[in-house]
């Protein structure tokens, strides 16, 4: 059990403590490694109860000493040949770190992030059956209102009737909704129907879910009107409005993998024209 190295007094001491001119002062002491009460600077944040500071405070200081005492007891137990394995693997770790770090700046302020419509559609051509559906697509429409609506019935009649011309009605009812999607040229995956729908379940879909389908139901309070447009099936091909954001990723990180290919063979042509590198035969 490590003893206590400071009190109540020195921990609320630390935590008040600031000012750029004070010397720097320990805290806690391992072996040979000291803690500083500059290391617990905003750690509290403002506005923290003594207690929980104090516990704050204490917590810290006791992680930092167990990773010290750990440290030096893997050290000591740690054969020649475990330890040299893990430098090895700390080595990597940097330089994969430098490395990544280094390329992604340069991706950052290189890669052109504009994708076309013409470009989006040419990819999507292309390479349409490798974008296939991963569960059922819908395009419907829905309002969900209090069943004693006193326009009720004209609702019901302009919302399966859906004429264009009703563009004003709907911008003016529409408040009178709980809730509502208007635009059925969207396609939702089933999850969001659901979501929205809760009558309709996994169970019970297939009683609901099928193109042109009109749905009018009620409970004690509410209705719900939908009008099913069309419906996609799992492993179809995704349709191309739906699949234009991951169409847009998968273009950008195209360019970004054959960027970051360029930059790595032109750093390594220009080293050799500097005879920076060389390969020994």
């Amino acid at each position: 059990m490590m003893k206590k190295v400071f009190g109540i007094g020195l921990l609320l001491a630390i935590i008040s403590c600031s000012g750029p001119d004070r010397k720097p002062k320990a805290v806690a002491r391992v072996g040979e490694s000291y803690l500083y009460r500059e290391d617990l600077k905003d750690l509290v944040a403002k506005g923290t109860s003594k207690e929980d500071s104090i516990a704050i405070v204490h917590g810290f200081i006791n992680r930092w000493a167990a990773q010290k005492l750990l440290m030096s007891a893997a050290e000591v137990n740690l054969g020649d040949a475990g330890k040299a394995d893990l430098d090895k693997l700390v080595r990597q770790y940097k330089v994969d770190l430098y490395t990544k770090a280094y390329i992604e700046e340069v991706v950052r302020q290189s890669v052109d992030t504009a994708v076309t419509e013409s470009e989006l559609a040419e990819y999507y051509n292309a390479n349409k059956e490798n974008f296939k559906t991963n569960g059922t697509l819908v395009r419907l429409r829905y309002i969900h209102l209090p069943k004693d609506n006193p326009r009720y019935e004209t609702i019901k009649q302009k919302f399966f009737d859906f004429r264009k011309s009703d563009k004003k009605f709907w911008d003016t009812y529409s408040l009178q909704l709980k809730d509502f999607a208007l635009n059925d040229s969207v396609w939702t995956d089933m999850e969001q129907v659901y979501a929205k729908l809760p009558f309709i379940t996994p169970d019970n879909r297939d009683e609901y879910i099928s193109g042109g389908k009109s749905i009018q139901k009620q409970d004690s309070l509410d209705v719900y009107l939908v009008k099913i447009r069309s419906v996609l099936d799992k492993n179809q091909i995704s349709p191309y409005e739906y699949i234009k954001p991951t169409l847009r990723e998968v273009i950008l990180n195209k360019r970004k993998l054959e960027l970051i290919k360029k930059f790595e063979k032109d750093i390594t042509d220009d080293a050799i024209k500097d005879k920076k590198y060389e390969i020994y035969k």
